[in-house]
């Protein structure tokens, strides 16, 4: 009889899955090493091969294959009898796996430390990482919840709005535009734009936006973060469209302002996704709770009327 240990199997999960013994371990938040050791007691106890490492790439054997299979609805399975069991004592316990794009880094922290607080027995694993590398953790199903803000089409999901995304335009507080009161889009057209990477939500917005007007965007560059295209604006090399939740912990450097322009903001939606049908725990199903009953955590302090720009 074979004595195999769920983290045995959890580890071998992770690297057939990731086909990588490094992906594998900072996913686990472990050492290569402690990797490298689960995966040979594996191999021990079984007594075949069930991966196979050629140069960095990451292999299945014949075993290796018939083991993932077996294992990883099995562990799907055991955490949730694990949280149902807690659910069934009274005490909200477990891991609640959570994927997120960049942009909301602004505002779950608001949520997560009192949610945290409430539920002290229960282990978050947050990953912020652009739209591709979330796309693809929902297409594995590595987690329990993502948070976007343009669900994507195509995919058999399921997705619930859960707060307001208003997206705005930014000049530099030197721009000729920032001192006035109603700006057509139309001369936005004029101008060049600081834009995130191709596939980010905000860049599908301005896209789409400006192909609904008819317009020629014009990209002078792209930027892979909201920080950097902050600091470009700021520089004066163009204007960009951002979501107004990544303002709201800017302390006032007064170098941005932010463009009365008709037809602005543009009002999105962040979204709550997970792959249709997907059975939720125990857990992820309180933090869905929480986040619709805790809304006002999230939400940024409303400004001052003015007639003026708004200066960042």
């Amino acid at each position: 009889m074979m004595h195999v240990s769920l983290r045995q199997l959890r580890t071998f999960e992770a690297v057939a899955r990731l086909k990588s013994f490094s992906r594998a371990a900072e996913e686990m938040h472990v050492t290569q090493p402690t990797v490298s050791k689960q995966i040979r007691l594996l191999h021990e106890e079984v007594g075949l091969p069930l991966l196979e490492q050629i140069g960095k790439k990451v292999f299945l054997t014949e075993a290796g294959k018939h083991l993932y299979a077996t294992c990883a609805d099995w562990l799907e399975t055991w955490g949730r009898f694990e949280q149902t069991v807690a659910d069934l004592k009274g005490v909200k316990q477990g891991r609640l796996r959570i994927a997120a794009v960049t942009t909301t880094k602004y505002f779950m922290p608001r949520t997560l430390g009192p949610f945290c607080a409430q539920y002290p027995g229960i282990d978050i694993a947050l990953e912020v990482v652009n739209r591709d590398r979330l796309l693809e953790r929902l297409m594995r199903n590595q987690d329990d919840l993502y948070i976007m803000g343009v669900p994507p089409e195509g995919l058999e999901i399921e997705s619930e709005p859960f707060l307001e995304n208003p997206l705005v335009v930014l000049a530099p507080i030197s721009h000729p535009m920032a001192q006035r009161k109603r700006i057509r889009f139309a001369e936005l057209a004029d101008e060049p734009f600081i834009v995130r990477e191709r596939g980010s939500g905000t860049r599908l917005t301005i896209e789409r936006v400006f192909k609904e007007h008819g317009l020629p965007l014009k990209v002078r560059m792209e930027l892979g973060s909201n920080e950097a295209i902050k600091q470009a604006v700021a520089g004066g090399l163009g204007l960009a469209l951002l979501s107004k939740s990544t303002l709201s912990l800017e302390s006032s450097p007064q170098e941005i302002a932010i463009l009365n322009v008709a037809g602005f903001p543009i009002v999105r939606y962040w979204y709550v996704v997970r792959p249709h049908g997907k059975q939720l725990s125990v857990v992820a199903n309180t933090f869905l709770e929480f986040l619709r009953s805790h809304l006002q955590l999230l939400s940024p302090r409303r400004d001052s009327k003015t007639d003026g720009p708004r200066t960042i």
